[in-house]
């Protein structure tokens, strides 16, 4: 079975593995991840923290993750999950109630629920907290 996964990944943490390793479990695995103008875009003039290309890489490096690619909109991202013939999406479990692009070109939508404590955002925060302590 072929499974898609999607969202930003711009500072990978145990919790992303745990996704992968989940959706894995499915069958192939394809991540899609935001390319850098979107992350600025819903994320903040500071972000991606990582490049577009090194978060495509690491990913690809994953042994949970068959394969990759990017996308630039809601459009591209629904071109991609129909190119990849997916009927299966695994995503984090704080999207339970929240609107997924792309939903209706899936039969089955599973939640990963999240692994406490595991955050981008909170990593990105604490280790700005750290550099204005240490100031």
């Amino acid at each position: 079975m072929k499974v898609w996964v999607n969202g930003t990944f711009d500072v990978l943490h145990r919790g992303h593995i745990e996704l992968f390793k989940y959706a894995y479990g499915f069958g192939e695995v394809r991540v899609g991840i935001d390319l850098d103008e979107r992350v600025k875009k819903f994320k903040g003039k500071d972000r991606p923290i990582n490049t577009f290309e090194d978060r495509k890489y690491l990913i690809e490096s994953i042994k949970y993750v068959d394969s990759v690619v990017g996308f630039g909109s809601d459009d591209e991202l629904k071109q991609e999950i129909k190119k990849w013939g997916s009927t299966l999406m695994v995503i984090g479990s704080d999207y339970k109630d929240k609107k997924i692009i792309g939903s209706q070109l899936f039969d089955k939508i599973i939640y990963f629920d999240r692994i406490i404590n595991y955050s981008s955002t909170k990593i990105i925060n604490n280790k700005n907290e750290k550099d204005i302590s240490n100031r």
